[in-house]
């Protein structure tokens, strides 16, 4: 959840605008849902939870698209299994 937002003022015409996260409630939902056992969504997994502001910083990162669905999906499992964001995973399998 985005809670602040800085414009600065850059050289000529240009701008900087910076904002600033919460991602603590994010980091409890997926706590939540692994202590509970709720991985399993009838016949899908819960793989985690992800704030959207990370997921398109991601896709940034990668130079991809987000209307390249194939290749969104390559960085979003890719980030996931890396073990870097284990504290968003529900699910701690494979896939």
């Amino acid at each position: 959840m985005q809670i602040a937002e800085k414009f600065h003022n850059g050289e000529g015409n240009k701008f900087h605008i910076e904002r600033v996260f919460d991602n603590s409630p994010y980091l409890k939902k997926a706590e939540q849902l692994r202590q509970a056992g709720a991985e399993n969504f009838g016949e899908s997994k819960v793989v985690g939870v992800l704030p959207a502001h990370l997921f398109y910083e991601w896709l940034k990162e990668a130079g991809v698209d987000p209307s390249d669905k194939e290749a969104a999906e390559e960085v979003l499992r890719r980030k996931m299994l890396s073990g870097d964001f284990d504290k968003l995973r529900v699910w701690k399998g494979t896939y």
